[in-house]
């Protein structure tokens, strides 16, 4: 029998251990035996997106409906109770792989023209652990012949020790996030995030799309996770690509609040409506964005 989601390649180096499907997920990784992400077992499919690639777009497209180059395009509702298109379109597919090696493992997809997104790209996803942990990179390459509107994004679960999340630490180092409607979970403004998180988190009940993160010299934001115990966590940073993330606590999915999202964002939900750091493929032209998780 085929695994739920194919070939797992193991990549491994300086104490950290990474599976990575044939689906593109990020199934487990750990340091030194302690898990850093909430993953899944081998005989599973990955609920709530876990681990998964969002590509060519995270988040939320309302009404899977889009205006981009004159033309209206209809995307098909995967999310139906909310009437949105959510998350791309590479989460169930099937990537080759073009390099494997003790440490490394790139996968390569084709994403075709379809309906709702008449345009035909070649995605690549490198996943490399070392001393600094994991680093994943995410690049694109438009081979249509017209401008094509993109973004990316992930969804790992990071986990602080074992749950519920209630007592752990989250340093989140964003100054805005959007509102969004409760029905429906799209934009409607911009708030402060400033007393949103408290610490620990107790009860609060995380689902925000941040911004404005605050970055090192090198353009790097970084969000740090730690338990109330003994302060070893996980922290997941972003380039300077990544203007946005999804922090989520989980408490609508199947097993809420034992572990908290994370999700590197290179544009905001509904991106394809508003335009909002919307990168535009000409082409030909690539774009690539990087992102990674170490332990604490």
């Amino acid at each position: 029998m085929i695994r739920p989601t194919g070939e797992q390649y193991v990549i491994a180096s300086h104490g950290y251990r990474a599976v990575v499907t044939q689906t593109g997920v990020l199934r487990r990784l750990r340091h030194d035996g302690r898990e850093l992400v909430d993953g899944f077992a081998e005989d599973a499919m990955p609920a709530a997106g876990r681990g998964q690639l969002l590509v060519p777009w995270p988040n939320r497209i309302r009404d899977g409906r889009y205006e981009f180059g004159g033309t209206t395009h209809q995307l098909a509702l995967t999310e139906p109770k909310r009437g949105n298109a959510s998350h791309g379109l590479v989460r169930w597919a099937s990537w080759s792989v073009f390099r494997h090696d003790p440490a490394l493992v790139e996968l390569r997809y084709f994403l075709p023209a379809q309906t709702g997104y008449p345009w035909a790209l070649d995605l690549r996803t490198t996943w490399e652990v070392g001393a600094g942990g994991l680093t994943v990179t995410q690049a694109a390459t438009n081979r249509s012949d017209s401008a094509a509107p993109y973004a990316s994004g992930a969804h790992p679960y990071l986990l602080a020790g074992p749950g519920p999340c209630d007592g752990w630490e989250l340093e989140l180092p964003a100054a805005t996030y959007l509102t969004v409607d409760e029905e429906r979970l799209l934009p409607t403004g911009r708030a402060s995030f400033e007393g949103i998180v408290s610490d620990p988190l107790g009860s609060t009940v995380l689902n925000h799309a941040v911004t404005d993160l605050q970055r090192d010299a090198d353009g790097v934001a970084s969000v740090r996770l730690r338990n109330g115990t003994d302060g070893t966590g996980t922290e997941l940073w972003v380039d300077a690509h990544h203007r946005w993330l999804q922090v989520y606590t989980g408490d609508d999915t199947p097993t809420p609040r034992v572990s908290v999202a994370v999700e590197p964002m290179t544009a905001p939900p509904d991106a394809f409506n508003s335009g909002e750091d919307l990168v535009v493929l000409d082409p030909g032209a690539s774009f690539s964005a990087s992102w990674g998780i170490r332990s604490l």
